[in-house]
């Protein structure tokens, strides 16, 4: 099939805290020839980067909890145990990203990175991606409360969980955010490999006060 797409017109419609594009475009058809003038609306909020916090040693996840927008008015609790997340600034890179997000919002710096997936937010309605990880943490003496940025309304606290409670959790619908969905499932695939590998590292304190960076 040829997937030409021709943009007739780009322009932005809102600009806030987020933004809004409309676009009116034609696309190739599967039956051949062109579609009609669509005109599409297109939400957007930046890319983004997750990161699965994980304790190879203690055999732990480290979820973040704080109130989210999105989840108002929808039947669930606004109050959502999610991954590290945050978006990515002109000229950063995903994994640098991973690392500032994961010392904002949960005070702990990481060991090895391994790339989950790169995925589609919502291709129906935002041009947003998400570049997932998991981490290797070491979780002792992590602080609970106080995290986030207070200037930009955060205010986050952890949930330190045995991996089995995080995926029970998973199981009977107590995360309900696609991200830290996504990475749970990929954690229960590749929990024992992970811990094999990872298990002998050194233990060294990635968290408190002069810990690497």
């Amino acid at each position: 099939m040829n997937k030409d797409i021709e943009i007739i017109e780009r322009k932005r419609v809102y600009d806030g805290f987020f933004q809004v594009s409309q676009l009116t475009l034609r696309h190739a058809l599967f039956a051949g020839g062109q579609s009609e003038t669509l005109v599409r609306e297109r939400f957007e909020r930046g890319h983004a980067v997750g990161v699965l916090l994980f304790d190879p040693w203690e055999d732990q996840v480290v979820l973040v909890e704080q109130f989210r927008i999105g989840a108002l008015d929808s039947g669930f609790d606004p109050w959502l145990l999610e991954t590290v997340a945050g978006i990515i600034e002109p000229g950063e890179q995903p994994e640098a990203v991973a690392r500032r997000e994961s010392k904002e919002e949960a005070d702990c710096h990481l060991g090895a990175l391994i790339p989950i997936t790169r995925y589609l937010v919502s291709p129906g309605g935002t041009s947003q991606t998400v570049d997932l990880y998991c981490a290797m943490i070491d979780s002792r003496d992590l602080r609970i409360e106080g995290h986030g940025q207070v200037d930009e309304g955060e205010d986050i606290r952890l949930q330190i969980l045995p991996t089995d409670a995080a995926l029970s959790l998973l199981d009977n619908g107590g995360i309900v955010a696609a991200m830290p969905i996504i990475a749970l499932q990929w954690l229960a695939l590749n929990r024992a490999d992970l811990r094999a590998r990872w298990q002998d590292a050194p233990r060294a304190p990635y968290n408190g006060p002069g810990s690497a960076p």
